[in-house]
């Protein structure tokens, strides 16, 4: 397994752990970070963290990764399982996404949903 795939493996267990400050530490100073949520992208650890500040008030996102794959253009997809729950615990949403990954320099450098 390759070190891409360790970070990505630790970023999606101290995201579920709500770790924010370790996630954000995994990702490049100047990261582009799809917002799910809302549409569009959030630029820069400070706009990851205002985004996730945002989502998380409203709803408890969960994502297991199941499966990944290196692609021939230095890219990591990664399917996840993914359960949103509102915050008394209530599904709101349960499916499999593809999540793609751009790193450089062991940091993460983009973020795409597919």
């Amino acid at each position: 397994m390759s070190n891409s795939i360790e970070i990505l493996r630790q970023l999606y267990s101290q995201f579920n752990a709500r770790e924010m400050e370790a996630v954000l530490a995994s990702l490049h100073p100047e990261v582009v970070w799809a917002n799910g949520m809302e549409g569009g992208y959030v630029h820069s650890r400070d706009g990851v963290r205002e985004y996730w500040t945002r989502q998380w008030a409203m709803i408890d996102p969960h994502v297991e990764p199941v499966n990944f794959t290196e692609g021939d253009d230095e890219t990591i997809e990664v399917e996840v399982h993914q359960v949103v729950r509102d915050l008394e615990g209530r599904v709101l949403l349960e499916k499999t996404v593809g999540h793609i990954f751009r790193l450089e320099s062991g940091l993460v450098r983009r973020f795409d949903i597919r």
